[in-house]
């Protein structure tokens, strides 16, 4: 019998109409645990899935094997070949999109509610039955081949390797998901058949529907679409430190501006800090007000025309992380002033007036991100793999208020490491040398 958990309904005072959402957790037959929200207004269905493991579960010398699955696995499934395939899921006015990143593998279905079974079919069908047919493997591995090539002529791309590579060393984060030129040209179906063998595991599903459905028929499709999936799947990688200490690195490369990514190590999703790090971000240089970064370096110096940090709290790892991008003769400056910001804010911390700005667009910006079935069935399934409850949704802005002047400050001494902040530079810059 289907075990329906008590909902948890939430008023978004900002969101369109003041719209009221309840988030409903059912179990469904099979034992799957999934979060609906019932929408019947609209004649319409947004389903979320996301599977833990992603890309971090490449076998050993077959990098990109499960990249080149995921965008192989809608070239025809069945009966279908990829033309057939496609034809189909656009007469049913039906959307698929399956996604593939360094933790988790997902699938993003919307469908109109008069089609539901079809769809629902037609996606079972791509996920138990995919034909990875050789012409679409080469077909699209050429596509991700000519990414790989593009992406080794671009400035960020080379930085962000460079980044991974230097920090976390032979774990998968240390390595591209779309794998190299060699690895990709030497995959063959059997190791994208033992791709989607290995990231398909129910066990590790995430699953969020919104939209025009009961629960009873929620429950059922959710049942239909992943029961039958293998739980068996290989085990995932173990956690990696953030590897690199503070220093610079330079790559040459020919272009008239220089880019910079810059990183420390971070703090844990679920460490109690979390909403204290999180507004120290946003003041150092998250989106919204004025960040201390962008008046140091753009407003007061005009020394690049962007520049922004954020928190990268991974599975398996976690970093405090910030790029920038500013002309040769002017990326020396532009690194020491970050440097300058970064050790002044451990020693001194933010000002009431910051954190009061920083806080009021955080709490004021969350509620606009529910706008729309899929974007709620999106965050639904990011809270449920993380390990938040439905209350989260009302409380959030609650813990965010609850940060204190000295919160952030006694954060800001702790987390940042002026010491252990890295440069990867990418370009020509002048008077900047790896060391």
């Amino acid at each position: 019998m289907m075990r329906l958990i008590v909902a948890f309904v939430l008023t978004l005072a900002a969101t369109v109409g003041h719209a009221e959402v309840a988030i409903q957790e059912i179990t469904t037959p099979g034992g799957i645990d999934l979060w609906l929200v019932e929408e019947q207004t609209i004649p319409f269905v947004a389903l979320e899935i996301s599977i833990k493991g992603g890309a971090s579960l490449d076998a050993p010398g077959k990098r990109g094997a499960i990249n080149l699955m995921t965008a192989t696995i809608e070239e025809g499934s069945g009966e279908m070949d990829a033309r057939a395939f496609q034809t189909a899921v656009a007469e049913l006015a039906a959307s698929f999109k399956f996604d593939v990143y360094d933790d988790s593998f997902s699938v993003s279905a919307k469908f109109l509610s008069e089609n539901r079974d079809e769809a629902v079919a037609l996606l079972r069908q791509a996920l138990l039955e995919p034909r990875f047919d050789q012409d679409a493997i080469d077909r699209v591995r050429g596509q991700i081949l000519s990414i790989i090539a593009s992406n080794a002529k671009d400035p960020n791309e080379i930085a962000s390797a460079t980044l991974n590579a230097l920090a976390f060393g032979d774990h998968p984060y240390g390595s591209s998901l779309d794998g190299t030129i060699d690895s990709v040209t030497a995959l063959t179906r059997d190791d994208i058949l033992a791709a989607n063998r290995a990231v398909l595991d129910k066990s590790r599903a995430f699953v969020s529907v919104v939209g025009d459905i009961t629960p009873a028929d929620a429950a059922a499709m959710v049942d239909s679409l992943l029961g039958d999936l293998p739980s068996d799947g290989p085990a995932l990688p173990g956690d990696v430190p953030f590897g690199l200490t503070g220093g610079t690195t330079v790559v040459p490369f020919d272009t008239p501006q220089s880019v910079a990514l810059f990183a420390q190590r971070g703090i844990k999703r679920d460490d109690p800090d979390f909403f204290a790090a999180y507004v120290l971000n946003t003041i150092i240089g998250g989106r919204g007000p004025e960040s201390r970064l962008m008046s140091e370096v753009r407003e007061k110096r005009g020394l690049t025309y962007g520049v922004g940090t954020y928190l990268v709290p991974k599975d398996h790892t976690e970093y405090l992380a910030g790029s920038v991008a500013s002309a040769n003769d002017k990326m020396a400056e532009a690194i020491a002033v970050i440097r300058a910001q970064w050790a002044d804010l451990a020693a001194n911390g933010v000002t009431q007036a910051e954190l009061d700005a920083a806080k009021t667009y955080i709490t004021g910006e969350y509620p606009l991100r529910f706008d729309g079935n899929g974007e709620i069935a999106d965050i639904m399934v990011g809270m449920q793999m993380i390990g938040l409850t439905p209350a989260y949704v009302v409380d959030r802005n609650t813990f965010i208020e609850a940060v204190t002047l000295e919160d952030v400050n006694r954060v800001a001494k702790e987390l940042l490491d002026p010491a252990g902040l890295h440069f990867v530079v990418v370009g020509q810059p002048v008077g900047v040398e790896s060391n």
